[in-house]
Formats: structure tokens, sequence, C-alpha cells
């Protein structure tokens, strides 16, 4: 049985979120009828002659589940981080001042989540975020992928529950859709010739996801930063136990921020004599000068495919990449907003893709 419940959006997400409303109203499967939820984009932002803001809410949702769908990240939507930040604040005060049941926040990513370090003089822009989110009355977070393990280790399931989701099965999926097709070929030619590399010694338990559900070998590589500087890279190393030349190599991660850390390592595997070097990556940030990294590597021969999900708009960067692959997240997000609201178990959205099966 399904509770009623409404579906809400910050500026920032209010295109993403009316995908996952088409998809509910869609999948015949789901049987939702117009009584079951309601969409409006009734939240409005006043602005302030001095830069203050309210949000307003234009409907009832007084004793109603809602899903208020946020993006935070930069963007080329034009919203700044602070500024979707506050607005997210801001909806989340004003749907607990009108009452309503439970309000889950839906950030398909989580900007502040790579401000996780607690171990120099810093603040923690994640800890503060979820903090903020928790103190005005959030009572569930959902997200995909966030940037570290460690992230979840301040969460408090007393205070607020969360679900972080891997968003890794949807780049498998597109792989094997796109790639292989068949479980010969999986068989044949990825279990030899493909390799699943991480971009640093961090990303190696991603990385090693996809190694062992394609049956292909793991790289590893490290990476030397330089902590006085944000997003500074200072050199790249690769660690392989197998011969690489002529291999295809895929470099997986959960974003692309700057793309310095991609721009290094396809730079140090085109040394290697790789029959192909593509990357992988859940979210498209892709912050200045992350595009021109990307242009370059394509046009001197060594990037193959760029595949990322929509959790980020990146609409202005497709202009300039034509070879992006977008793999749309608004299906599997309606998913998980019909669980919830059928009180259904997550686990079969957060259990392991299984290629072999998928592909039979």
């Amino acid at each position: 049985m399904v509770s009623a419940f409404h579906v809400l959006a910050t500026g920032p997400c209010l295109e993403y979120a009316k995908k996952v409303v088409a998809a509910l109203r869609n999948r015949a499967e789901f049987g939702l009828e117009d009584a079951d939820f309601d969409y409006t984009d009734q939240l409005s932002v006043l602005r302030f002659a001095d830069g203050e803001m309210e949000v307003e809410l234009h409907k009832s949702v007084r004793g109603k589940v809602v899903f208020l769908f946020a993006a935070c990240a930069r963007s080329g939507l034009g919203h700044s981080v602070e500024g979707a930040k506050a607005e997210l604040y801001h909806a989340v005060d004003v749907l607990r001042r009108s009452q309503a049941k439970k309000i889950v926040v839906f950030e398909p990513y989580i900007s502040s989540s790579r401000s996780d370090r607690t171990t120099r003089r810093n603040s923690v822009g994640f800890w503060i975020h979820y903090k903020t989110l928790v103190s005005l009355g959030a009572d569930h977070l959902i997200t995909y992928q966030l940037h570290s393990d460690k992230s979840k280790t301040i969460f408090d399931p007393c205070l607020c529950a969360v679900d972080d989701i891997s968003a890794i099965s949807l780049l498998q999926r597109h792989l094997c859709d796109t790639a292989i097709r068949t479980r010969r070929i999986l068989d044949e030619e990825v279990a030899g010739n493909w390799l699943f590399c991480s971009v640093d010694a961090g990303g190696e338990k991603l990385a090693r996801r996809f190694a062992l559900a394609f049956g292909a070998e793991l790289v590893v590589a490290h990476k030397q930063r330089d902590y006085r500087r944000a997003n500074a890279v200072e050199s790249v190393s690769v660690l392989s136990a197998v011969p690489l030349e002529g291999r295809t190599a895929w470099i997986v991660d959960d974003m692309i921020d700057t793309g310095n850390s991609v721009y290094s390592l396809v730079g140090e595997l085109a040394h290697r004599s790789l029959r192909e070097i593509n990357v992988m990556a859940v979210h498209p940030v892709l912050s200045d000068p992350a595009v021109d990294r990307l242009l370059e590597l394509k046009d001197r021969g060594l990037l193959g495919r760029l595949v990322v999900c929509d959790t980020v708009p990146c609409d202005a960067a497709r202009e300039r990449l034509p070879f992006l692959e977008v793999i749309d997240s608004a299906p599997l997000s309606a998913e998980i907003v019909h669980t919830i609201a059928t009180e259904r178990q997550m686990s079969a959205l957060i259990d392991s893709f299984t290629p072999i099966e998928y592909l039979r």
C-alpha cells in the first residue's frame, strides 16, 4: 500500500525531479494513481534587496510524506554552491513549519561530502551540511555514491535515516548494454583483455568492485597530492602485477571535478601501450578546467569513451564534449522513492550488480 506523498524540488534540481516524476508515472508496475502522489513546483524563492532570502510553499503538505529533491553542486544552471545550500535549508525549514509528516531530502550528489577530513585544523563541510539538515527537521537523507566510506561515520540513525545508494550498478549496466552485450564477449574478451583502474589508493575499493564483477584485472594508481592546495596533483604512478600492453583500460571513480587526476593518470597510462583508455565516473562535477583537459585528451587520441551519470547537471559540458555519455539515473531514483513510499525493503536496490546474470 502506498502512503500518499508529495514530490518537491529546489530550483537547481527542478528538471531532475521532473524526470523522476515522469518515471514514477510511466512505470506500470508501480501502479501509482493520481491520488497516490502529487508533484508541484510550488516552492518559490523570495529575495530581499540586501541579498537575504525566504522560501515560500504554496501548497499544503500537512500530514504528508515529502520527497524534496535538491542539488547544491555548482553547475551550468547558474546557481552558486552557497545559494543552493541556503535554498535547501530554507526549503526544509518551511516544510517542517508546514507540518509535513516526514521530510525525505533526496540529494543525488552531496558536494560537501568531499570535505570529510577531520585530521587537520579545518572545518568539515559534510558534517556541517548533515547537522544543519538534521537540526532543521530532515527525517531521511538519500544520496548516490558518497566520496568515501568514512563520511558515513558522522551519521546518527537516531536523528536522521541515511541511505547512500551505490550508483556503480548504473555504470556496470551501461557497460553491459553498450560494450559487452553477450555472455560470450564477457567470457572471451573482457576477462582476458580488460583492466579496471583506480585514480588513487582511496578509489581501489571502487575499482576492485568493477574488476570482480567483470572478472577482469585490477590496476591501482598512487597519487601524490600537494595538500597545501585544493585539487593539486604532483605525480601519479601505476601499480600493476599484470602486463598492460594491448589491454583495454577503464578508469573508474566516484567523480570528475577539475579532471586533474584523470588527466595525469591517462597521461601516465598512455606510455604503457594500452589498446584503449576509457573513463567512467558517477558524478560529472566538471569544474574548470576539466572540460578543456578532457577535450585535450580526446584530441590527442588518448581518451576513448567518457561515461558519467546525470547526478550533476552537465548540459553545458555536453555541448563541448559531444562524446560524453550520460546515464539517466532518474528511473532508479523513482524506484527508490516508490520503495520508501510503499515501505518495502531497499536491499534489492543496494545489492551488487552481477553482469553474468544480467547478460543471461
